[in-house]
């Protein structure tokens, strides 16, 4: 009998967290967090900004630096950037079909913020071993989806949190039918 009333209740926590679990039929955005299409939209304009870098990057000649006397980590640099900004670009685009992908959505931000980085250096080397007018024509470029960036990590925390909260209240209901199923047994065998 035991045995039967602990399989019913373990079907019953089971049915209730595997609805918790599904998408319902007409699902609510949470407050905060931004539609799969506004943030799709964003995506896309990140990724239209990152490919207008490319241009940009391909202006940059490291091979007049290395003649002026630049460290050959500007070089390399250059190139990381190039290819960063491709990675940016394909994977903005890709995401923005799925944009509820936590860890693609984080990946995305950080090579985002990676990039920028690298840009600010490479815009340097530009000013230094080049011409400062193509270096300020780098730098403006790399501005131009400051919004777009921001709300996109913005986006990401948002995101974050949510999920965060639907983890704590699959782990109360997991705890709370596993402390279920397993009282009728530990009050079986107090009874032994």
């Amino acid at each position: 009998m035991n045995r039967v009333l602990r399989g019913l209740i373990l079907f019953a926590c089971l049915g209730v967290f595997t609805a918790q679990t599904q998408a319902p039929a007409n699902p609510q955005q949470p407050a905060g967090l931004e539609s799969d299409w506004d943030i799709a939209a964003v995506l896309q304009q990140v990724s239209t900004h990152a490919a207008h870098l490319i241009p940009a990057l391909s202006r940059a000649d490291s091979r007049l630096w290395a003649s002026k006397g630049a460290p050959a980590a500007y070089a390399a640099q250059l190139e990381s950037s190039k290819e960063q900004a491709q990675a940016l670009a394909d994977g903005a685009k890709t995401l923005a079909a799925n944009p509820e992908t936590l860890p693609a959505e984080l990946q995305l931000v950080f090579r985002e913020q990676s990039l920028e980085v690298t840009l600010a250096s490479v815009a340097d080397a530009m000013r230094k071993y080049q011409s400062p007018q193509l270096a300020q024509e780098l730098v403006a470029a790399t501005a131009e989806g400051g919004a777009d960036r921001d709300r996109l990590e913005s986006y990401v925390v948002n995101l974050a949190a949510e999920r965060e909260k639907e983890y704590q209240v699959m782990d109360q209901e997991a705890q709370r039918c596993r402390a279920a199923v397993l009282a009728p047994a530990n009050a079986a065998k107090k009874k032994k």
